[in-house]
């Protein structure tokens, strides 16, 4: 994403946008025909860069193709778009699996990259004048940084925390990110501008996803398998559950988008937005192996909802914070952020629950039957947070079997709930922060480009 940012605005935006169609719709055709996993892995891969570059270019695009009200509603159709992913990408891909087979999910990635093609004539080149060269020493350090960060995360709970392979992945991960920071700062036009960071609207806008990643993204990964496993619900139904906190990520962004054409203030919905999601994970605190599915519409709508407040907005918050040469820099910076934390969110909570479920079944198992061969508490954890609760179970029967389960259903319902007690917190706590960073300011704009000072009342 970075290396994207930084290659729209030297190469042009439009220019770079094609390339990533072309090289994400060749992957695509790749994954398609071919019957070697190794193939498949390295076309995900460089479809993975495609897909980096047409989500850099493209929001660089709509900030410097729209302004004012229109630009405000062409970020809210994209997010609408980006809800519509979430809400339907994994339903639909089942259902194009069961009708198509595997191949069908990539076939239809083609279908969208030709319809996406017919509009780029239309599509008008820009670029950054003064951006000339790629930062490769920025673009390593950070790459391996998080690589690293999260190989560490997710092999923590598996290794244990004090063990030297996970102590000398996260250390290194922190030198190499002390690296990149240090080689950022010595650049005279830096890949990736620390110095935006100092905009507080920039900050602001960067803080929702980091959020979102942990009260939202994590959710849509770690809620079905703790349906499927803890609650008995099927695949399916699960899915259909799933829709409930994501269906409002289609409507609630054009809905906020028209409120904030008519007056509503930016910082109130994005500060809202965070104490919603953090008010829906509270609510979803509630959720046991005996919960009517009834009993989650109320909590999964209100975590989707305040998702929702933020799609689209906070993209354009983003992007015209900053001088529009520098949007394409800008799109690279916020999309690495809100992808990155994603990443590192999903591995992160993923880590928590399994350590929180592991220590409870550590607890309980002395006082328990243990099917055969299965005493280690990590290795029935592991069953367990992947939803597999029944084949933890395997070799014991009767009320053996039965206690057995409540144990893994007990301890892995623990393991939920610290984690979204967890969310709470990280939701309150950057409502506060946005609400803090976006506040109205006086602002005395005097520089070598404006010829005249102004004064603006500023409503973040």
């Amino acid at each position: 994403m970075l290396a994207c940012g930084s290659a729209a605005d030297i190469l042009g935006r439009k220019r770079l946008f094609v390339a990533g169609l072309t090289l994400f719709s060749l992957s695509s055709a790749v994954s398609v025909l071919t019957s070697d996993i190794i193939v498949l892995d390295a076309a995900r891969a460089l479809a993975g860069v495609g897909a980096a570059a047409v989500m850099t270019a493209g929001s660089a695009i709509l900030a410097t193709t729209f302004e004012g009200a229109a630009q405000a509603r062409a970020f809210a159709i994209l997010g609408s778009a980006a809800g519509a992913g979430l809400a339907l990408g994994p339903s639909t891909a089942g259902l194009l699996v069961d009708a198509f087979g595997w191949r069908g999910v990539f076939a239809s990635h083609l279908v969208v990259m030709v319809l996406v093609a017919v509009a780029v004539p239309m599509v008008r080149e820009s670029r950054n004048p003064a951006a000339i060269r790629f930062d490769w020493p920025g673009i390593a350090s950070f790459t391996l940084s998080l690589l690293l960060l999260m190989l560490g995360v997710v092999q923590g709970p598996q290794w244990g925390w004090s063990s030297a392979g996970t102590v000398l992945l996260l250390v290194a991960a922190a030198v190499l990110m002390a690296l990149f920071v240090v080689a950022e700062l010595r650049q005279a036009r830096p890949m990736f501008d620390l110095g935006l960071f100092g905009q507080p609207r920039f900050l602001a806008a960067s803080l929702v996803p980091l959020s979102l990643s942990f009260g939202f993204v994590c959710l849509v990964v770690l809620l079905p398998a703790y349906l499927t496993g803890a609650r008995g619900m099927s695949v399916g139904r699960a899915g259909d559950t799933m829709m409930l906190l994501t269906l409002p990520v289609l409507v609630v962004p054009l809905v906020v988008s028209n409120l904030v054409r008519r007056g509503l203030s930016t910082r109130l919905v994005l500060s809202l937005s965070m104490l919603v999601a953090a008010g829906g994970a509270a609510w979803l605190t509630v959720i046991d192996q005996d919960i009517a599915v009834v009993s989650l519409i109320g909590p999964l709508f209100l975590i989707g909802t305040g998702m929702g407040m933020t799609a689209g907005l906070v993209d354009g918050v983003a992007i015209t914070s900053v001088r529009p040469e520098q949007a394409g820099t800008a799109a690279g910076m916020f999309n690495t952020v809100r992808l990155a934390s994603e990443a590192v969110a999903i591995a992160a909570m993923g880590a928590l629950v399994l350590d929180v479920t592991r220590g409870r079944i550590s607890a309980g198992l002395p006082a328990t039957a243990v099917p055969p061969g299965g005493a280690d508490a990590a290795t029935i954890a592991n069953k367990a947070v992947s939803g597999n609760l029944t084949g933890a179970a395997d070799g014991l029967t009767g009320t053996a079997r039965a206690d057995f389960l409540d144990l893994l259903t007990r301890s892995y319902t623990h393991g939920i709930h610290v984690l979204l007690w967890l969310l709470v917190g990280i939701g309150a706590a950057t409502g506060v922060v946005l609400h803090l960073l976006l506040r109205p300011r006086e602002v005395g704009v005097t520089t070598t480009e404006q010829a005249e000072p102004v004064t603006v009342a500023v409503d973040a």
